[in-house]
C-alpha cells in the first residue's frame, strides 16, 4: 500500500510541475515554454519547480518566486494591470477614433455644402453674370457612376 501511494504522489508531484511548467517561459528561447524547451535553463527551472512541489509550496508561490527571480516576462499570463489593459485596449480605441472619423467624413459628404452656401449667397444681391458663375461653381456634381451597380 505504501508503494502505491508513493506512486500517487509523485504523478500528483509531475502533473503539478507539468502544468505549472507549460506556464513558463524559457528565458532562453522566449518562444518556448520550460516543459518544451531542452535548454539548460528550462531543465533547471522544471527542477527547481519539482524541489518546490516538493517543499510544500503553493502554485501562487512557486510563479510568484519565478516572477521576482526572472521577472514578469517569464509567464505567459502577464498581471492584468493599467498598463496592460492600455496596451489591450489601444486597438480597439484606435479603432473607434477612425471609425468615427470615417463617419464623420462620410455624414459631411451627405450634408450638402453647396445648398447651404448657395442660401447663404440668396439674400445677397449679384448681377446675372455672377449669379451664374456661383451657380457654376456651386452646384455639386452629379454622383460617379458604380460600374458594379446594375441600370447605370
Amino acid at each position: 500500500m505504501a508503494a502505491e501511494e508513493d506512486v500517487k504522489q509523485r504523478q500528483i508531484i509531475e502533473n503539478r510541475a507539468r502544468n505549472i511548467s507549460h506556464n513558463v517561459r524559457c528565458t532562453e528561447c522566449g518562444s518556448q515554454s520550460i516543459e518544451d524547451s531542452q535548454a539548460d535553463v528550462a531543465i533547471l527551472l522544471r527542477k527547481l519547480i519539482r524541489d518546490e512541489i516538493k517543499a510544500g509550496k503553493s502554485d501562487k508561490e512557486i510563479y510568484k518566486k519565478l516572477e521576482d527571480e526572472y521577472g514578469e516576462t517569464v509567464l505567459y499570463a502577464p498581471k492584468f494591470d493599467l498598463q496592460t489593459a492600455g496596451i489591450w485596449l489601444s486597438p480597439v480605441i484606435v479603432g473607434g477614433i477612425a471609425a468615427g472619423i470615417w463617419a464623420y467624413q462620410k455624414h459631411r459628404q451627405r450634408t450638402n455644402v453647396h445648398i447651404m452656401a448657395l442660401n447663404l449667397v440668396r439674400g445677397v444681391p449679384l448681377t446675372p453674370r455672377e449669379k451664374e458663375t456661383m451657380l457654376e461653381i456651386l452646384t455639386p456634381p452629379p454622383p460617379p457612376r458604380k460600374w458594379w451597380w446594375p441600370g447605370q
